[in-house]
């Protein structure tokens, strides 16, 4: 039985990502996994098997959204299925977790937005970095005035992509994948709108698609400009050849931040080098840059505090959206996107 006390959650969808929520699930005391599905049941049985956890074992999904004792659902399945499963949590009262991207069309994205407000449940966008502790020491960093004024951002997601990567077939596929800012720079472009505090209003950009692995253009370089002036760019890489990287680079009137390097006027005059800066940075794919503890804990404080989330539907819809911008210029031949897209 379970803990009345404890939020009851339903893992769906089985693969890489799910197993890493579920070791954060777990940690929560607040919460109980009551539910593990997935269109292979065996997958979702050897996850839960993995984790120790006595739950039920589903592959139907709308089985699991009658299961009084889910209140919120994790959908960690495939790109092209995270809008409508949870826009079907959303409308069954679940509240939601969805994995990045939340949706690959725009339709997807606004009706994803539009089901989360109708319905009033608590949403989060998978948006993990911002838990990072390198982005959250620059965050700080840049509130604290260090560099002064930011006047240029830049981030940029290098993550080389291959057959051997773990869901290959659904993410090279532009139906199933949607784009390389879609499926992976969408880190990137999230991170500039957090670090910045500010939104896109117009981007230009260009691709090619260099070794023919993807359906879409694989590799991909954004200019943009921000509401307050600051200008910056972004891209998105899978067909590099070098360990991930997370590229940050921050300018200010009053010094830099490039990584874990600081340059600051104010806050070591005389500066003759880099301080380094010991920290945890997002430059690796795996689950240990990866601070799902810290966006899962988050989740779950806001839903027992009955708040919204910093990283909800309607926040995560303004970052789909500058990729989805980014794309449409891509398709145009490098023409500026204006937004809010029309």
């Amino acid at each position: 039985m379970m803990d009345n006390t404890k939020l009851g959650v339903a893992i769906h969808g089985a693969g890489w990502v799910a197993g890493a929520h579920t070791a954060s699930w777990i940690k929560n005391p607040g919460v109980q996994v009551v539910s593990i599905s997935d269109v292979n049941k065996d997958r979702a049985r050897q996850l839960a098997a993995r984790y120790g956890i006595d739950c039920s074992i589903r592959d139907n999904f709308e089985e699991v959204l009658r299961d009084e004792r889910v209140s919120v659902v994790d959908v960690t399945g495939p790109s092209h299925v995270h809008a409508e499963q949870a826009i079907a949590a959303a409308e069954a009262g679940k509240h939601f977790l969805v994995e990045k991207p939340m949706g690959l069309t725009l339709q997807e994205n606004r009706a994803l937005c539009a089901a989360a407000e109708r319905t009033g449940v608590r949403s989060l966008v998978g948006f993990v970095l911002r838990w990072n502790p390198a982005i959250e020491t620059m965050r700080s960093l840049l509130a604290s005035g260090a560099i002064g004024d930011l006047f240029y951002a830049e981030v940029d997601y290098w993550h080389g992509l291959g057959p051997a990567h773990h869901a290959w077939q659904l993410h090279s596929r532009k139906k199933t994948g949607g784009s390389a800012m879609l499926l992976g720079g969408c880190h990137a472009v999230d991170a500039l709108r957090w670090l910045t505090r500010d939104e896109v209003v117009e981007v230009t950009a260009f691709a090619n698609n260099q070794k023919g692995l993807f359906e879409y253009d694989a590799n991909v370089v954004a200019v943009l400009k921000f509401r307050s002036g600051i200008i910056g760019k972004t891209a998105a890489l899978f067909d590099g050849e070098m360990p991930y990287a997370f590229n940050v680079d921050l300018a200010g009137t009053q010094g830099t931040i490039r990584d874990n390097r600081l340059w600051s006027k104010k806050l070591f005059p005389g500066q003759t080098g880099w301080a380094t800066i010991p920290t945890i940075l997002p430059d690796s794919g795996d689950v240990h840059h990866h601070p799902f503890d810290g966006e899962i804990n988050h989740f779950v404080a806001c839903i027992r505090e009955g708040r919204e989330s910093h990283c909800n539907a309607a926040d995560g819809f303004r970052t789909h959206e500058v990729c989805l911008a980014i794309d449409r210029s891509i398709e145009e031949g490098g023409r500026a996107v204006t937004l809010p897209l029309a």
